[in-house]
């Protein structure tokens, strides 16, 4: 196991952390013009790839688990906060004299909506498919890629837009015509169809092996962009509120899927990619979803610092558990 941790920790401390140390010197500018560049070339040029080796044969069982995790990640939130409210308004009644107890809830829409996206939406694009082709051997790639792919379309195109708009404080208005141009204009689902169908299409071994290296070389400025985007963060407000989120994140949620995975009579590396998927940290496109519905800001950039450090100390456990 630990062989498995320093080479799933390595392209971590190394790309995540060479972004940190540049952070400070890094213009905006830069940061989107990389992030674009993953947006549009890099993660679909990486979907391509590990579409034309993917196994479909599994039906709707992976993008149906993926789905799954998603309404299961956004009821436990709604409990949470919900017991939350409650213990907040238990502790005015009872007026405890102990401050150190309480826990301050904000009851702002906004506040509850990041909370909630914090929690449901991971980044299994970036750190998801990262450790499973670390952690995990390509006969199962094609569990990774659908769960992300679904996670993308059903998450953060769909379930997460239609959050953001109910909770949010915009009044940018939310036509279902909008939803469904940025669903049709994702490149990413393009390439990923692309990729599908040409696996019957052998290509020239050379042309194969450069695909292959460009995979991690988006790998590597995916984490950087992370490491860059982490360095930036300056509202660390609602610490108590986010370490409640990044638990359920990166702790309850994996736990419970991997738990009924076993159940369910999925066992090794199948039953650990549905863990690491399902325990990725909150993904950064919750930033992009705030600036736009206008949603809490300082939470949900709290959670996303948070949830790294929790993947860390949760995947050795992910490893011992379900590896």
């Amino acid at each position: 196991m630990i062989e498995s941790l320093i080479h799933a920790y390595t392209p971590f401390l190394i790309w995540v952390g060479i972004g940190l140390l540049v952070s400070r010197f890094t213009p905006d500018k830069l940061l989107k013009w990389l992030g674009n560049g993953l947006y549009w070339l890099g993660v679909p040029l990486q979907l391509f790839v590990l579409a034309r080796h993917t196994d479909l044969s599994h039906g709707a069982l992976i993008p149906g688990i993926a789905v799954g995790v998603l309404l299961l990640s956004l009821v436990l939130a709604l409990c949470f906060w919900q017991s939350l409210q409650w213990f907040q308004s238990q502790k005015q009644q009872l007026s405890l004299a102990n401050s150190d107890l309480s826990i301050d809830i904000p009851s702002m829409r906004a506040s509850l909506g990041s909370f909630i996206l914090a929690t449901i939406l991971g980044n299994t694009g970036f750190v998801g498919l990262t450790l499973t082709q670390v952690l995990t051997s390509p006969q199962n790639n094609d569990w990774a890629v659908l769960f992300s792919v679904t996670n993308n379309v059903v998450g953060t195109y769909g379930i997460a837009v239609l959050i953001a708009s109910y909770f949010g404080k915009s009044h940018t208005e939310n036509h279902w015509w909008i939803q469904l141009r940025d669903l049709v204009t994702v490149p990413s689902l393009w390439t990923f169809v692309l990729g599908l169908s040409t696996q019957f299409i052998q290509l020239p071994t050379i042309v194969e092996g450069v695909l292959e290296q460009a995979v991690w070389v988006v790998i590597a400025f995916a984490l950087l962009l992370v490491g860059l985007r982490l360095g930036t963060i300056t509202g660390w407000k609602s610490l108590k509120i986010a370490y409640i989120a990044s638990v359920l994140k990166v702790f309850i949620v994996p736990i419970l899927v991997g738990l009924g995975a076993t159940f369910l009579g999925v066992t090794g590396e199948q039953r650990l990619i549905l863990v690491l998927m399902s325990g990725t940290p909150t993904g950064l496109s919750v930033l992009i979803l705030a600036e736009v519905y206008d949603l809490d800001r300082n939470l949900l950039a709290s959670c996303i610092a948070l949830t790294f450090i929790g993947l860390f100390i949760a995947l050795p456990f992910w490893l011992i558990l379900f590896g």
